[in-house]
């Protein structure tokens, strides 16, 4: 089974996550997944990009340490890892969905 790297916990910096966190795109990804807390597909989203882009985006926020995915069959299952971002930098994912509120 294929398997896709993810940043450990302790990798996981505010820089990375800011820059990842920079573009509307990836805001309105992890706005969706803080929504419904269950993992989802990226055919889940309606994104207005390609999608080529869309699997740039999704790459980011895993490299970020934002977000984790799996494979589940033939589909790449994404979720938030909201308590690694909370516990490395607290309250910044509730700060940066609130402002474009």
């Amino acid at each position: 089974m294929r398997v896709l790297d993810h940043p450990d916990a302790a990798d996981v910096t505010i820089d990375d996550v800011l820059r990842a966190l920079a573009d509307p795109v990836r805001r309105k990804i992890v706005r969706q997944l803080m929504t419904n807390r269950d993992a989802q597909s990226c055919s889940c989203f309606a994104l207005p990009v390609g999608k080529s882009t869309q699997t740039h985006h999704f790459r980011v926020l895993r490299e970020a340490g934002i977000i984790s995915q799996e494979y589940q069959g033939t589909s790449i299952m994404s979720s938030l890892r909201r308590d690694v971002i909370d516990e490395r930098i607290p309250g910044l994912l509730d700060a940066i969905l609130a402002a474009e509120d």
